[in-house]
């Protein structure tokens, strides 16, 4: 069985990082974030960025030996292309199976529509629906296929809620409110803090992967750890 988490405050599992240059490139990867570096002065550093804590929702069983954490942005379009080609693999042959428990973080860099995004997918997290919302926004953007054309927002995210059966009064409260702006910043600062400078950035066990790349890397990475 499939199931959503979230994680006691009291569990917490260090990644480890591995550091490496970053270049960016096109076809695989969105990149260049637009906030200074200088922003994260106070942030934590990069292997207790990749701490788990109490704010993430777990796909899967949260003792599963593997912990996966992508970084991404719901306008970026490798992001979505790791969704439709990759993602579901990974889910289907080890989060569903107890290898691997995935978490989904947010580096929203391309603009507003990514931080309202952001904001509507924590806002659906209060009414257990965080992964459903998560894949309904990036389907949605998948089916778009453009950048910065408006099309995340306020009235695509209550049409989303609506199908998932949500709570519209109070969802439609917590996107006004903006409740989760803080979250979304200390993600992205986090994110920053661990290394990421580009969408999608995949860490597995703290391991970085950059970019829509194949599922057959993700399947090398994830056996070795389970062989070790």
């Amino acid at each position: 069985m499939q199931k959503d988490y979230f994680l006691p405050a009291s569990v917490l599992i260090a990644g480890v990082l591995i550091a490496g240059a970053v270049i960016y490139t096109n076809g695989f990867k969105s990149g260049n974030p637009t906030a200074a570096i200088d922003n994260i002065n106070q942030t934590p550093p990069a292997e207790v960025s990749l701490a788990l804590n109490s704010e993430d929702v777990i796909l899967g069983d949260p003792k599963a030996p593997i912990t996966l954490i992508e970084y991404g942005d719901f306008q970026c379009p490798f992001c979505g292309r790791f969704y439709s080609q990759t993602e579901n693999l990974i889910k289907e042959q080890y989060v569903r199976t107890g290898k691997v428990k995935f978490v989904y973080r947010h580096f929203a860099f391309l603009g507003p529509e990514s931080l309202e995004a952001a904001n509507a997918v924590e806002c659906a997290k209060d009414q257990g629906k965080f992964w459903e919302f998560h894949d309904a926004l990036y389907s949605a953007e998948i089916k778009d296929g453009e950048e910065h054309n408006g099309n995340l927002n306020p009235a695509l995210f209550k049409l989303l809620a609506n199908q998932l059966g949500m709570n519209a009064v109070s969802f439609s409260a917590c996107l006004a409110s903006n409740k989760y702006a803080d979250k979304v910043q200390g993600d992205y600062n986090n994110a920053l803090a661990a290394g990421v400078r580009s969408t999608p950035t995949i860490f597995i066990n703290g391991q970085k992967i950059e970019g829509a790349v194949p599922f057959t890397n993700f399947k090398a990475i994830i056996d070795n750890f389970l062989s070790l």
